[in-house]
C-alpha cells in the first residue's frame, strides 16, 4: 500500500501528521482491570508472581489497580474526551477461560462485549490484544510457554474471541512483545513466571511465535479482516567500534529484534540463531508462523547500547547507559530520533515484506501528581510525545508507511515488577481513591487529535 501524502496538522505547531493518520492510546488487562478473582476469572501467572514476596518493587499487585473492570463507562468517557480514534486493549485470558481451556466464561465475555460496544458508540475503533502476559496459571502448571501444547490452547482461545467480537473489532494483535515474555519471564526471571533459564528459554520464543500464527489463522477463520502484531523493537548501538562489542551487539539485535520479526515476515530465524532453535522447530512450523500480516505493530521506548561481557558472565552481552540524553523516571534515555532510525532501518531490512506500520506503544514514565489546584503539570510527557510524533512524521516523509501512533498509556497503572512506582498515563490515578485526573498531557493530546481531525 502507498502511504498517504504528508500534510501539516492544523494549528498550535503540532507535529505534521498525514491525513488519515490514527491517534490512539493503549492499556493492558492485568495493569488496569483489577477484579482479579471476580465473575469466574481464574488465576494468572501475574496473580501468582505478585503474591511472592520480593517480586514487585513496592509489594503491590494487580488485584485492584485502576479498577477498570467496574469503571468501563467512566474510562470510555475519558477516551471520548481525549478524542482518539483508536484504543488498544488486551483481553485477560483467565477471565475468558479460567484454566486456559474449555468453555468460555460468559461473564468474562460479557465484559469485553460491553467494552467494545461502548467504544464504538464513542467513535473509537478497538484494537484487541489477545495476550498481554497474563497466562492462566493452570497452563503454567503444565509448562506454560515451554510446553508446545499451550499453542493449541491459545488457538482455541483466539477462536472464542474472534467469534464473540470479530464483527466489531477493527484490528487484532495475538501476542504483545514476545521478546519481553521470553527474556524477562523465562530467561532472566524478573517478570512472571519468574524462571531464570537464560538461553534455555529460547523454546518459549518459538512457541510464542507458533501461537501467534495459529491465532492469526483462527481469527481469520472467525472473520477478522486485520491481524497484525505488537513487537518491541529497539535500535542497537555497540558501546564501541571494538570487534567484540560490534559482534555481540549483532547477536543481541538478532535475539531482541530479528528473532520475532524475521519468522513473521520471512518465515525463517536469523542465521545466527538457527542452530540454537533447530531442535524445537517442527515441520511446517515456519509456514504457520509466517501468516500474512495486515499491519506490523512496533512498540518503541528507547535505543539500547550493548558491550561484550566478561567471559565468565552468564550472558555474552551487557547493557550500557546511553549518556547525553534526558531520562524518564524509569531511567530510560529519551531519544526521539532513534524511533525514526528504527523505522527507516525496518523499511530497509524488510522491504516489500513489511506491511503498513502502527506504533502500537510509545510513552514515558514521569511521576508528577496533582498540585494544590488539582493540575498535573507533566510537561516532560508533552515534550516526549511531541518529539516522537515528529520523528514518526519525518519517517513518513522519508517513505515509511506508518499509519498510526498509540501512546502508552491511557492512565497510570500497575507497571509489572515496578508496581505503582512508575506512571505512564495521560490520566493520573490515585490508587487509594481511584480518582482519575487528566494531566496536561491529556489536554495536549486532545488538542492534537482535534487539530488533526480538522485536516481530514
Amino acid at each position: 500500500m502507498t502511504p498517504p501524502a504528508p500534510g501539516q496538522t492544523a494549528g498550535h505547531g503540532f507535529p505534521p501528521l498525514p491525513p488519515g493518520f490514527r491517534l490512539g492510546t493503549s492499556t493492558a488487562a492485568y495493569q488496569i482491570e483489577g477484579a482479579a478473582s471476580e465473575d469466574g476469572k481464574g488465576a494468572s501467572i501475574w496473580d501468582t508472581f505478585t503474591a511472592e514476596p520480593g517480586r514487585v518493587v513496592d509489594g503491590n499487585t494487580g488485584a485492584v489497580t485502576c479498577d477498570h473492570y467496574h469503571r468501563v463507562d467512566e474510562d470510555v468517557e475519558l477516551m471520548r474526551r481525549l478524542g482518539v480514534d483508536g484504543y488498544r486493549f488486551s483481553v485477560s485470558w483467565p477471565r475468558i477461560q479460567p484454566t486456559g481451556s474449555g468453555a468460555a466464561n460468559a461473564k468474562g465475555l460479557a465484559f469485553y462485549d460491553r467494552l467494545v460496544d461502548r467504544l464504538l458508540e464513542a467513535g473509537i475503533k478497538p484494537m484487541v490484544t489477545l495476550y498481554h502476559w497474563d497466562l492462566p496459571q493452570a497452563l503454567e502448571d503444565d509448562g506454560g510457554w515451554l510446553n508446545r501444547v499451550t499453542t493449541d490452547r491459545f488457538q482455541e482461545y483466539a477462536a472464542i474471541l474472534g467469534g464473540a467480537l470479530g464483527d466489531r473489532v477493527e484490528h487484532w494483535v495475538p501476542i504483545n512483545e514476545p521478546n519481553v515474555v521470553t527474556m524477562l519471564g523465562y530467561g532472566l526471571g524478573t517478570h512472571a513466571p519468574g524462571k531464570r533459564l537464560m538461553f534455555d528459554a529460547l523454546p518459549v520464543a518459538h512457541h510464542l511465535l507458533l501461537a501467534h500464527g495459529k491465532a492469526a489463522i483462527a481469527l481469520r477463520q472467525a472473520g477478522a479482516t486485520s491481524v497484525g502484531c505488537a513487537n518491541n523493537h529497539s535500535p542497537m548501538w555497540p558501546a564501541s567500534d571494538d570487534d567484540a562489542d560490534v559482534g555481540v551487539t549483532k547477536l543481541f539485535d538478532a535475539i531482541w529484534n530479528g528473532m520475532f520479526s524475521e519468522p513473521m515476515l520471512f518465515g525463517r530465524y536469523p542465521v545466527d540463531l538457527q542452530s540454537l532453535l533447530a531442535e524445537v522447530v517442527q515441520h511446517g512450523d515456519m509456514v504457520t508462523i509466517r501468516q500474512p500480516l495486515d499491519f506490523y505493530g512496533v512498540n518503541y521506548y528507547n535505543p539500547m547500547k550493548v558491550q561484550a561481557a566478561d567471559e565468565d558472565a552468564p550472558l555474552p552481552w551487557e547493557p550500557r547507559d546511553i549518556l547525553g540524553y534526558p531520562t524518564t523516571d524509569f531511567g530510560w534515555p529519551v531519544v526521539p530520533d532513534a524511533l525514526r532510525e528504527l523505522l527507516i532501518l525496518m523499511k530497509a531490512r524488510y522491504r516489500a515484506a513489511l506491511p503498513p506500520i502502527y506504533i502500537t506503544e510509545s510513552g514515558c514514565s514521569y511521576g508528577m501528581g496533582p498540585d494544590a489546584d488539582g493540575v498535573v503539570d507533566d510537561q516532560p510527557r508533552i515534550d516526549y510525545l511531541d518529539a516522537h510524533l515528529r520523528s514518526v512524521a519525518t519517517a513518513i516523509e522519508q517513505g515509511v508507511d506508518v499509519r498510526g501512533y498509540y501512546t502508552w498509556s491511557l492512565m497510570d497503572n500497575f507497571e509489572w515488577a515496578e508496581g505503582f512506582t512508575q506512571r505512564f498515563g495521560l490520566v493520573h490515578v490515585d490508587y487509594a481513591t481511584l480518582e482519575r485526573t487528566p494531566k496536561r498531557s491529556f489536554e495536549w493530546y486532545a488538542a492534537l487529535a482535534a487539530a488533526h481531525r480538522a485536516t481530514r
